[in-house]
């Protein structure tokens, strides 16, 4: 069965809302902005994996971590740093780089397809169920597609596709665009994966041997949060807030 990208997965016995209506009831409001606001809370474990920044090399894009961008602006490395406080401002999202240290923004609302490969490689020894796995895309990119089940979570409604966990690393939205799957999780719901559409960063829900998985696999910058804290760009408490922070 097609879909956006030109990706087959199958719809199975199970629709959507079913398979996802446990996340959708544990979530805490999104309005709270914590990463239980994103995948569940009740897990014994949380990981946030940090999607890098890129250096221009000729034709190649080189990896650059916030470790090394923290480095290069005098910042303090922390579970907790955002990205405008530790290249010291809010433009540097979009608009600006700080080269040649770095030339491209970490992405946003979007898992990096390096990442995801190496996150699903990961998340596969993780999970009894690696070849039947959701994976939803936020409806509001504009591109839902009518055939395939939705799943309606607090601020955030997906569409979703089933397959193996390689699919985090397929795109899911019609080319030319680029889109990964904001959300994602095994059928036997042994962790939960968000890419926020808002957010420069990947949350992961699971046991402490995932988690620890995760911080140990080469290629993954990650660093093990609580489902409490702050996901905001005002969440960094010791670095300087970004010189054009918003009132």
């Amino acid at each position: 069965m097609a879909f956006a990208g030109g990706v087959g997965g199958e719809a199975g016995t199970v629709d959507g809302t079913s398979a996802g209506a446990w996340i959708a009831a544990a979530l805490r409001p999104l309005d709270e902005h914590v990463v239980g606001s994103l995948v569940p809370p009740h897990f014994p474990a949380y990981a946030r994996v940090f999607h890098p920044a890129a250096r221009y090399a000729g034709l190649d894009d080189v990896d650059v971590s916030w470790t090394e961008v923290a480095a290069g602006n005098g910042s303090v490395v922390h579970p907790a740093m955002e990205w405008g406080s530790i290249t010291g401002a809010m433009e540097f999202f979009d608009e600006a780089d700080q080269s040649p240290l770095w030339d491209g923004a970490p992405a946003m609302g979007h898992l990096p397809v390096t990442v995801a490969a190496r996150l699903a490689e990961v998340l596969a020894r993780h999970t009894t169920t690696p070849g039947d796995c959701w994976f939803g895309v936020w409806s509001g990119f504009g591109f839902p597609a009518a055939d395939r089940p939705a799943l309606a979570l607090p601020g955030r409604a997906m569409w979703l596709v089933r397959g193996p966990v390689g699919l985090a690393a397929a795109n899911l939205a019609p080319e030319p665009a680029e889109q990964s799957a904001n959300l994602w999780w095994p059928a036997d719901r042994a962790w939960v994966v968000a890419t926020d559409i808002d957010l420069v960063t990947t949350y992961v829900a699971g046991s402490p041997a995932c988690v620890a998985d995760l911080l140990a696999t080469p290629g993954l910058e990650v660093a093990e949060v609580d489902a409490g804290q702050r996901t905001t760009w005002d969440a960094d408490t010791l670095n300087p807030p970004p010189v054009d922070a918003p009132e």
